[in-house]
């Protein structure tokens, strides 16, 4: 506080009559809520200082807005000053969300915050703008996929401190380049959670999740601890913008209009600030309520199958016409847009998506959840096998259309490495209950690579340092001036002409070819042709203009002298610009 003292603050309506402050080095301090749960205590102590709060002779539980752990999230926590960083671009205000061509990392296996800091200038002149952290939020154990934090205020400490994190961030705007953080507001991980034993009115009783009882969306208390949340991140770390994990499992969704107005009447109007929805239920009224897009997984789901034949699960949604289902997720966004799904008739899912900008929608091959809920983690580059023709077309289509590309870590370099589900839970019980439970999930999954024998164990050091996805020689250096040449392309040809631009239309070319023209903002008709099969694609006599343009890119050589004869290889993409007339 600015005399000095710090100011500890707890929402604890259901807390024991012996609830306490306790300050390593100092008696413990009694703490009485008020009729409203709020227990408060102004202390003389400096930053640096250790916590925690004691419920009885037997618990002792951290702050759950802690802003730094000393050592784990089940440990004490440390009184952290808010600012204490001099930045080097204080007048970052971002980039425009047409220029976004997103980078999903983890934070853990790229070495930290101090690791990942090193790999910049690489991503940078790969044409990557926006670094996207996966989960940072504490949780317990050395290692964590990081979907079960439990601590949302507090960067875990085995990625680095606070000022670490800064310097990141900092290291990030000086070469031109944004930072997202991915949020989880859906739920807290397993174990580490202690908030229902002091609030349990943070909890519904009367709903229940895959992860336990639903968070309570219409408490003000519930709500304003994630609203705060948000805009934590963005000013206190200078975060550019936030992704916000499975918002379907929020069983109050009003609330997220709410929450883009709080964080957006909060940051200056110059500052570009990017919000980001993953929503399974293709709500995109949402998209014109704060939020600036959605990660497209219909666009994934159908790509997914085009490129490896999988039918299992949700990609049975897909089976259908894929190059039709494809090409309306082109020029309109989403597949689904209100019609029931294949695998449950009684459900009509999503809503109408046509009079929203291409880049409205994150289009993505791969991403943490669609190979790390996988049994066996495999990759795109591992599915394809030896036809990565395919998946080079696949790839030139997603980085050259108008919505906005996500590149999971090591696509680049054209990485083999599973991105499998890790844990380091201390509890053997909890272990072997998570390691039970994936083995149940998976058993007779064989089209996502389920199998009857075991599992790679999520608690096992080895399951983790087989995902690092980095790698190197004559291929990867392959793949990587691939992605090159398609994001310079897309930086020079495509983005300049993003703003206004608007899908015209999107045809299908038989069972796995599809081809989409989109007019841009200066009136150019942007024109991709993509065959993901291994035929020939016919081009109808009725197709009007067909090969029209400049070459932007073709994936195989001769590609736009077919086009124009009326065929379109197999694995193959052509782009093609048409100025205004």
């Amino acid at each position: 506080m600015p005399d000095g003292t710090t100011c500890f603050r707890l929402w604890a309506p259901s807390a024991p009559a012996t609830l306490a402050l306790e300050i390593e080095g100092m008696d413990p301090i009694p703490l009485q809520p008020d009729a409203q749960g709020w227990a408060e205590a102004r202390v003389a102590c400096p930053a640096g200082a250790r916590y925690c709060y004691r419920l009885d002779d037997e618990r002792r539980v951290p702050d759950p807005a802690s802003r730094q752990q000393a050592d784990d999230a089940h440990g004490t926590s440390v009184v952290t000053a808010p600012g204490g960083y001099t930045w080097s671009r204080p007048d970052w205000s971002g980039r425009p969300w047409e220029q976004a061509v997103i980078y999903e990392v983890h934070a853990g296996l790229a070495g930290g915050f101090a690791g990942l800091e090193e790999r910049l200038p690489h991503l940078a002149s790969l044409g990557i703008t926006v670094v996207q952290l996966m989960p940072i939020a504490d949780f317990p154990g050395r290692r964590n996929w990081g979907y079960d934090g439990v601590l949302p205020f507090a960067p875990d400490t085995r990625y680095g401190t606070p000022l670490q994190l800064k310097h990141l961030i900092d290291t990030a705007h000086t070469l031109d380049m944004s930072v997202m953080l991915d949020v989880v507001y859906n739920h807290f991980g397993p174990d580490g959670n202690y908030l229902a034993d002091y609030a349990e009115p943070f909890f519904r009783r009367d709903l229940e999740t895959p992860w336990g009882p639903a968070i309570d969306f219409r408490r003000p208390e519930v709500r304003r601890f994630f609203e705060e949340n948000a805009l934590y991140w963005l000013t206190e770390y200078r975060f550019d913008g936030l992704r916000l994990d499975a918002v379907h499992a929020i069983a109050n969704p009003e609330w997220l209009p709410d929450l883009a107005r709080y964080v957006r009447s909060h940051i200056p109007a110059q500052r570009h600030i990017h919000l980001v929805v993953e929503n399974d239920d293709n709500r995109a009224s949402l998209l014109v309520q704060g939020y600036d897009a959605q990660w497209n997984d219909d666009g994934h789901h159908v790509l997914h199958h085009l490129l490896t034949g999988e039918t299992h699960g949700y990609y049975a949604d897909y089976t259908e016409a894929p190059a039709a289902m494809l090409a309306r997720c082109l020029a309109e966004g989403f597949a689904y847009q209100g019609e029931p799904t294949r695998r449950d008739a009684a459900r009509r899912r999503g809503e109408p998506s046509a009079d929203l900008p291409p880049t409205a929608f994150v289009l993505f091959l791969q991403n943490h959840d669609q190979i790390g809920n996988r049994a066996l983690g495999e990759r795109l580059r591992t599915l394809v096998g030896e036809h990565p023709d395919t998946l080079r077309a696949a790839v030139a289509l997603q980085l050259l259309a108008p919505q906005i590309p996500l590149i999971f870590m090591g696509e680049e370099c054209g990485s083999q490495a599973p991105f499998l589900y890790f844990t380091d839970h201390a509890d053997p019980a909890l272990a072997e209950a998570v390691r039970a439970g994936r083995q149940r999930e998976f058993r007779f999954d064989a089209g996502a690579g389920g199998t009857s024998r075991a599992l790679p164990d999520p608690n096992e050091y080895d399951t983790y340092a087989a995902c690092y996805p980095w790698t190197d020689g004559a291929e990867a250096a392959q793949w990587l001036e691939y992605y090159r040449a398609l994001l310079a392309v897309r930086r020079h040809f495509v983005v300049p002409r993003l703003p206004g631009a608007r899908a015209e239309r999107a045809d299908a070319l038989g069972p796995c070819a599809v081809a989409a023209h989109w007019r841009m903002n200066d009136g150019a008709r942007l024109s991709l042709y993509a065959n993901l099969g291994d035929d020939e694609a016919a081009i109808p006599a009725s197709m009007p203009q067909s090969g029209a343009g400049v070459l932007l890119f073709e994936s195989c050589h001769g590609a736009l002298d077919a086009l124009r004869r009326g065929a379109l290889p197999g694995a193959c993409t052509i782009c093609l610009l048409e100025e205004a007339q």
